[in-house]
């Protein structure tokens, strides 16, 4: 088995499923660590029942080639079984095997298996498990690191250097096999945004035009927290001689969404009461991979945090939407279990007109759920009518879910 650092938290969310009748199901970008999550339940299991019987395939592997449908799988399957012994499956990116769900649900109602799997689209995994399979799966999003976990993988203290290290390469857990030079890590990046624009996107999706595709991608890294619509995307494209129409740029979108690669983020009141259909927000899934695509620029320092803010609060478990109220904006409207907070981002609170701005958007909502103005200002810590000012650094290295 492979060696890993072990991300502890997602076992923590694995543990009250396992042995049940249940689907566990990892889902998240490619290279987010989903491999090694699935090494690190099946050794927790080992150390549960030392006589285990473990199948694992993955199918990045050529040794699983033979495996393409649900009838080869079920077949590897019940060759591998062991009478008399516990049986654990564990498959990693399940999406490449033909009808794989029709195989689940086998193994499944059979009852005598207990099922784990990895996958890196969201489309397939939510559309096929959900027609075959209501209620009797569970998903568990894996994402990049977190900044406390990245300062653990990489055994750094919560320092300027350590938070600009992480703000300028992202949190893909193989980095720390790396050294630290830029041109081999952005390199290394380079290569992982190129597989998961061929392989998750281009192949499975038959995009026509990678190069529209290529060009959509770098104006959503250069347009990072910008109000975005299909027109305008299409009306610049146009600008750089490429014609494509809405409905196509539509598509590319869902089809980067469904990759876990950007995450789409809708408009809506600030009460919640009403979601807006035109102009959406886009964010990475990691900040390495934008600055691969675009460059690190530190003019871009502000729409990198927001993006940065936005990826900790979805880690945090959060549904998250930008807050609108007639001129006003609130970065994020943050939902989870029935509790809320507000969240404003902004590079240094360096004028009047822009203190106005982030902290009275948040005294205009007359309610008494948290309220957060998240800058790089040197001097934080303080609260102004019931509104935290903090470091970005001490955010994003705490933990909302123990405040």
């Amino acid at each position: 088995m492979k060696k890993y650092i072990p991300r502890h938290k997602y076992i923590e969310k694995v543990k009250p499923f396992m042995g049940k009748e249940l689907i566990k199901v990892f889902t998240g970008q490619r290279r987010t660590g989903k491999s090694y999550l699935l090494y690190q339940v099946m050794d927790f299991i080992k150390s549960e029942d030392k006589d285990a019987n473990i199948i694992y395939l993955n199918k990045e592997f050529y040794k699983f080639d033979h495996i393409k449908d649900y009838h080869s799988l079920i077949n590897y399957v019940n060759g591998e079984k062991i009478k008399n012994k516990a049986t654990y499956l564990f498959i990693d990116e399940v999406q490449e095997i033909v009808e794989f769900e029709k195989a689940l649900r086998s193994f499944l109602y059979e009852g005598d298996i207990d099922i784990y799997c990895s996958g890196s689209n969201a489309r397939i995994l939510s559309g096929e498990l959900a027609t075959l399979l209501a209620g009797r799966y569970i998903e568990i999003d894996v994402h990049a690191l977190s900044y406390s976990e990245f300062l653990d993988f990489n055994k750094l203290d919560n320092s300027d250097k350590s938070f600009e290290r992480y703000f300028k390469f992202g949190g893909l857990p193989y980095l720390i096999n790396l050294p630290e030079d830029e041109d081999v890590i952005y390199d290394y990046l380079r290569n992982i945004y190129a597989a998961i624009l061929y392989k998750d996107i281009i192949m499975r999706q038959n995009v026509r035009n990678p190069y529209i595709l290529d060009n959509l991608v770098k104006f959503l890294a250069e347009h990072i927290g910008s109000i975005i619509s299909a027109k305008r995307i299409s009306d610049y494209l146009k600008s750089q001689k490429l014609n494509v129409t809405p409905n196509i740029l539509l598509n590319y979108l869902s089809y980067l969404s469904d990759a876990y690669f950007v995450k789409r983020v809708k408009r809506s009141g600030i009460t919640g009461r009403r979601i807006f259909e035109i102009g959406d927000k886009f964010y990475f899934e990691d900040l390495g991979l934008r600055q691969s695509i675009c460059g690190y620029q530190k003019s871009d320092i502000g729409k990198i945090l927001e993006n940065l803010v936005f990826n900790y609060l979805l880690q945090q478990g959060y549904s998250i939407t930008i807050g609108t109220d007639r001129n006003r904006e609130i970065d994020f409207v943050c939902k989870r279990k029935g509790e809320r907070l507000y969240v404003q981002v902004a590079y240094i609170i360096s004028d009047e007109k822009t203190h106005q701005r982030e902290f009275g958007n948040l005294l205009s909502i007359k309610d008494n759920h948290p309220k957060y103005v998240v800058t790089m200002d040197p001097f934080t810590g303080n609260t102004y009518n019931g509104i935290k000012h903090i470091h970005v650094r001490d955010f994003i290295g705490g933990d909302l879910n123990n405040p």
